[in-house]
């Protein structure tokens, strides 16, 4: 096994490598994405609510809900995202850093 660094500098911080990379936007966008989706689908279960049950709560349909929960899909607005925290029984926070 080798443990030499292939590239960047001993110690670098992620988001600099990203930065220099040019994905760190792009990357990031992806995570908070996913990380919210994959909160979306631990508070339904936590709740013991189908995905159709969800539907029914944000007046959509099932499909529309699969795209919501999909991690890549990127197209989902702040409006749907807060709905689906109510339905959840959860509050979207946003801020800027």
């Amino acid at each position: 096994m080798n443990n030499d660094s292939e590239a960047g500098k001993p110690g670098q911080l992620f988001g600099g490598f990203l930065r220099e990379q040019g994905t760190y936007e792009d990357t990031t966008e992806h995570a908070i994405k996913r990380v919210i989706a994959f909160q979306l689908a631990e508070a339904m279960k936590a709740e013991g609510m189908t995905k159709i049950a969800m539907a029914a709560r944000l007046k959509t349909s099932r499909s529309q809900l699969d795209r919501l929960l999909d991690p890549s899909s990127g197209n989902v607005t702040l409006a749907t995202l807060a709905r689906a925290a109510h339905a959840v029984g959860r509050s979207l926070r946003l801020e800027l850093v």
